[in-house]
């Protein structure tokens, strides 16, 4: 007997994946048994936190849209139109939902049963491969290179840039696992398993994986009295193991677990079973892998209690930036998103600093950064740069009111330190008197060092002059802008001091093209990555964004490529120097994580051939940029 409803749901789910890979009548099985839901305006779906459903989900008419909660709002980051598939959780995991799923208009769904669909999926290598990628990969649709979609977890990244990051970072694991041979006896094995505290062990022949032995297979087969404790180990273990490849992503460590059914994945050298063992990977290095993608981090900041809990965020986001680079993903990414989280944690430090105060702030104010901070350029845990604008008050409240702030700083800037970020030896910090100002004593300093501009106040100049709005009132900050450039426009002898100063440091090259090195001191014979090859690029930047008027974004590669789009017969030369930049930044961030300092001093030995040649290529440009400089403002390398 023909069920015309259900042939009705069959045509329309064969238009889509992953249905369309299914044969009619299967697809008409799972029509007969879904069941059509009508929601109204508004209407909830699941919420985050409920428990799973039974059923997954299908768009059939109007719009579902999915948000995450952060903090007290609802974030909406995703809308699921037509065909598109939703609720997949339960599918594959049994905690509860990790979002919202609300009507944003009338709209029908069909309710698949789980049960239902699953033994169909599983049959069918395409279907099980869709589903499996839509959820540890978060898209609805990965087959769709143009419109992917999301599909979020808790795990998000809310731009397509750092969802990028979160899907191809390369996971840790275990290097040089424990092994045990398949002959061991149990006994044995097990007490290596406790005395190394380990949960597994590889069981390898000839160096190749055969086997694994899990806490649970000592559990299931030797405490209940299946086997006894003098087994050989290969008459319990697992076999055959799963086998990856080295530098596994992420999202495809937990695609093969998902597909496979697995808590553990044997790395090998070409990812098959007969090369060498070189890891082992846990469903916890997955967990711990996905906790440090950078829209956890920011949740973690968010709802951080104490100064103890950012020193965590801080460790993970230096783990984020090493597997990012191991990656290759671009530098000037990393830097974004590093901002952002950088950023994050000194405004907790703010909060958690006005709750200890007690009392809220006497007056509107402003916590910037200043130098690479305010470039959003502070990859590596290096010393903090800060300042605090805060309302013009009273005569009578001045003093008050800036002891106030000064207090704020102080703490602000001990939390930090104890995060991580060292004080600055130049105390370029709100809790130094002359840099925590009114706006009009701002201003002033700004108009004095522009109108003056000496030696000092061109120093003042390449360091208050990158900043980035952080926390409080940002017209404020806009206010500063104003002056800055309103007092440097067209100003032929404020540009004339500031050029000479990006003069002084010309290519690093000796007259043979070999590396200039430090003669003496501590860092002798190195070579100063920082004050030779990116203090030119980022002086040369900041003059001539200043001098074009670039405003809003002070990163020196961004300065750049602004410039090239507004003097197109430089654009080559610009473009050049935003490359040279961003390969000379890697070089310094590598430089820093490999030995846990600044990276500011590279130990040209320990370069390889290619490297060498890249760091020559990326000082070409600053020869070039210099030349635009020098010969637009009427300068020498003497001047």
């Amino acid at each position: 007997m023909k069920n015309p409803i259900a042939e009705r749901i069959a045509d329309f789910l064969k238009q889509f994946h992953p249905f369309k890979e299914l044969k009619y009548e299967d697809i008409l099985n799972v029509a007969k048994n879904c069941s059509v839901i009508y929601l109204e305006k508004n209407q909830i779906l699941f919420n985050v936190n409920d428990k799973t459903h039974s059923d997954f989900y299908v768009v059939a008419n109007g719009a579902i849209g999915l948000s995450v909660t952060s903090d007290t709002d609802d974030i909406l980051i995703d809308k699921c139109d037509e065909g598109d598939i939703l609720g997949l959780r339960p599918f594959f995991a049994k905690d509860n939902y990790l979002m919202t799923a609300k009507a944003r208009e009338e709209s029908v769904v069909y309710a698949i049963p789980i049960e239902t669909f699953k033994p169909i999926a599983m049959q069918n290598t395409d279907v099980l491969d869709f589903l499996l990628q839509s959820f540890a990969s978060n898209t609805r649709n990965p087959l769709d290179k143009n419109n992917k979609g999301k599909l979020i977890s808790e795990n998000v990244i809310y731009d397509d840039a750092s969802n990028e990051i979160q899907f191809f970072q390369p996971i840790n694991y275990t290097k040089n696992p424990v092994t045990a041979s398949p002959h061991d006896i149990v006994k044995f094995v097990a007490q290596t398993m406790s005395s190394r505290k380990i949960g597994s062990i590889i069981i390898q022949e000839k160096k190749l994986p055969v086997g694994i032995v899990t806490d649970k297979d000592l559990r299931s087969k030797i405490a209940t009295g299946l086997f006894s404790i003098d087994t050989p180990i290969h008459k319990i273990m697992s076999s055959p193991v799963i086998t990856v490849p080295e530098n596994l992503s992420i999202a495809e460590a937990q695609i093969s677990m998902l597909k496979n059914n697995v808590g553990h994945l044997c790395v090998t050298r070409d990812g098959s079973n007969q090369s060498e063992l070189t890891g082992i990977i846990s469903e916890h290095d997955v967990v711990v892998a996905q906790a440090n993608n950078p829209g956890v981090l920011i949740k973690e900041t968010k709802r951080a209690e104490k100064t103890d809990d950012l020193v965590v965020v801080r460790r993970k986001l230096t783990d984020l930036i090493q597997n990012s680079i191991d990656k290759n993903i671009p530098i000037n990414h990393i830097c974004s998103i590093t901002g952002e989280i950088n950023n994050a944690i000194i405004k907790k430090c703010i909060d958690l600093s006005i709750e200890k105060i007690g009392t809220p702030p006497p007056a509107q104010f402003a916590w910037f950064n200043i130098g690479s901070q305010g470039r959003k350029e502070q990859l590596l845990l290096t010393d903090q740069d800060n300042a605090i604008v805060f309302e013009d008050v009273e005569d009578d409240r001045y003093d008050e009111v800036k002891k106030y702030f000064l207090d704020l700083a102080q703490k602000v800037t001990k939390k930090l330190n104890k995060i991580g970020y060292d004080y600055c030896p130049a105390e370029m910090m709100a809790s130094n008197p002359l840099w925590c100002k009114s706006l009009s004593d701002w201003k002033n300093q700004f108009k004095g060092w522009i109108q003056t501009p000496g030696e000092k106040g061109i120093l003042m100049c390449t360091i208050f002059f990158d900043y980035d709005f952080v926390y409080g009132e940002e017209t404020l900050i806009n206010e500063i802008s104003n002056v800055v450039f309103g007092e440097t426009e067209k100003n032929d002898l404020f540009f004339a001091y500031l050029g000479a100063d990006a003069l002084k440091n010309p290519a690093p090259l000796g007259f043979f093209r070999q590396f200039l090195v430090e003669n003496d001191g501590e860092h002798k014979d190195t070579f100063d990555i920082k004050a030779r090859g990116l203090v030119p690029l980022i002086d040369a930047a900041r003059l001539l964004a200043i001098q074009c008027g670039i405003r809003h974004n002070d990163n020196t590669a961004y300065r750049f490529m602004k410039l090239a789009e507004k003097e197109p017969q430089n654009a080559a030369i610009f473009e050049a120097c935003a490359e040279a930049f961003l390969e000379l930044l890697k070089f310094r961030t590598e430089e820093g994580l490999r030995n846990s300092s600044n990276g500011r001093y590279l130990n040209l030995s320990e370069l390889s051939k290619l490297d060498k040649v890249k760091l020559k290529n990326a000082f070409q440009p600053i020869s070039e940029i210099q030349e635009i400089i020098k010969n637009r403002f009427q300068l020498t390398y003497f001047t």
